[in-house]
């Protein structure tokens, strides 16, 4: 099915491209597939292609790596910490709501070289949405968790190893995914602005010789290195999650729990139809009981009246 979207895709564009269609949107300036293809296996044969691609993804991994480490440390500890929170999270604050790509000229003025400017702008990008998720992460944890191991000796260090990372998992590469998309789309950025080599200046420079198909081809492979790192990321996170129940187990737990208070509700009721039932014989029961003591009663007063009359007699 996946398959066949991308052909299904692939096809509309060929015969948009190649009817020349202009309804709204001109496709007759469009490169075809085929255009876009033929450019791309020229480009395979040189090794300027791989030298952007290499470039590109030394810097990418570079900030994303560090971004990383100082995300997570960062939002451990403004969770953890009270001190650290109202210390660091003021002007953190203050500097997250500005695109990372609005920071390319401190950049530039502060690093010496361009390509630490590129890497920083990375780094800015992928830092603020792990730091965040990774904070909401640390604070959503259940505190019972905590106060159990605490309960049976276990240290701060015991507790931030065994107890919140592993619990923050989710969540962190939640963010982490979210991260390596904003990175992409920042250091294409910053290629484009101040960049040498990469998949970002190469397409900018395509567009600036009016080579379209190239341009495509710069597009096509950012979405490629984009969507391998994305699937990394959360293949990983699968791998280190595998405690955590998926959610067709969660499906099959929840169906397991409805049958189960089901089978209890029926239990419940028949156990009550019983206890109804011997209600009802042992109240026929004392009636019947009752009955017989009032006729018995009855029978010896008679027996009784019969011998005063007889001893009168």
């Amino acid at each position: 099915m996946r398959l066949g979207s991308l052909v299904v895709v692939v096809a509309l564009w060929q015969w948009l491209t190649t009817a020349d269609v202009r309804a709204g949107l001109r496709f007759d300036r469009l490169p075809s597939p085929v255009e876009v293809a033929t450019e791309f296996s020229r480009q395979l044969s040189g090794g300027l292609y791989y030298l952007d691609l290499t470039q590109s993804m030394i810097r990418i991994l570079t900030g994303f790596a560090l971004a990383s480490v100082a995300g997570i440390a960062l939002g451990v500890l403004v969770a953890r910490s009270r001190w650290a929170a109202d210390v660091l999270l003021p002007p953190v604050e203050v500097v997250r709501p500005i695109p990372a790509i609005a920071l390319v000229p401190i950049a530039i003025l502060v690093f010496p070289t361009d390509e630490q400017g590129i890497v920083f702008i990375t780094f800015a990008a992928a830092f603020f949405p792990i730091m965040v998720s990774t904070r909401h992460a640390v604070r959503a944890l259940p505190t019972l968790w905590e106060d159990a191991v605490r309960t049976m000796g276990g240290g701060r260090a015991h507790v931030l190893w065994h107890v919140v990372l592993p619990g923050t998992l989710p969540g962190v590469f939640g963010g982490l995914s979210v991260g390596m998309g904003v990175a992409w789309i920042c250091v294409i950025s910053a290629e484009m602005i101040s960049g040498e080599f990469g998949v970002g200046y190469r397409t900018w420079h395509a567009y600036t010789v009016v080579d379209y198909p190239a341009v495509l081809v710069g597009m096509a492979s950012i979405g490629v290195l984009g969507w391998l790192t994305s699937a990394s990321i959360e293949l990983l996170g699968r791998r280190l999650t595998r405690w955590l129940p998926r959610a067709e187990q969660r499906a099959e737990q929840r169906a397991e729990q409805r049958a189960e208070e089901r089978t209890e509700e029926r239990t419940e009721e028949k156990a009550e139809e019983r206890t109804d039932v011997r209600a009802g014989d042992r109240e026929t029961h004392e009636q019947a009981a009752f009955e017989q003591a009032t006729f018995e009663q009855a029978a010896g007063g008679r027996e009784a009246g019969q011998g005063v009359e007889e001893a009168a007699r």
